[in-house]
C-alpha cells in the first residue's frame, strides 16, 4: 500500500531535481523547466495531504488553482525568454549584462 510517505519522498526528489536544474543550468529555458518541476512537487504535495482530508477534499482544489497559475507563469517567463532573444541573441542570462538600451 502507498502511504503518505511514498508520496512525500517522491515529491521530496523531484523539488530536489528542480532545484538542482534552477542552480546548475545556464539555459533560460532549462531554469524555467526546473521551476516548474518544484511547482509540481508542490501540487503533488497538496493532492497526497489532499486524499487523506476526508471532509473538504481543498488539497486537490487547491492543486488545480496551483496547476492554473503555473501554466500563466510559464507562459509570461517563455514571453520574456523570446523577446530577450530577439533583443540580445541569446537565452543565456549571463550574458544578459544591462536591462534597457541606452
Amino acid at each position: 500500500m502507498i502511504t503518505l510517505t511514498h508520496f512525500l519522498v517522491v515529491s521530496a526528489c523531484i523539488f530536489s531535481i528542480g532545484l538542482y536544474t534552477v542552480l546548475s543550468k545556464k539555459n533560460a529555458i532549462m531554469i524555467l523547466v526546473g521551476i516548474e518541476l518544484m511547482i509540481n512537487a508542490a501540487i503533488l504535495n497538496f493532492v497526497a495531504f489532499g486524499k487523506y482530508d476526508k471532509v473538504s477534499y481543498s488539497g486537490q482544489i487547491f492543486a488545480l488553482f496551483a496547476i492554473v497559475l503555473a501554466a500563466a507563469a510559464v507562459a509570461v517567463g517563455l514571453a520574456i525568454v523570446l523577446n530577450v532573444y530577439r533583443h540580445y541573441n541569446t537565452i543565456n542570462p549571463d550574458e544578459v549584462n544591462q536591462l534597457k538600451d541606452k
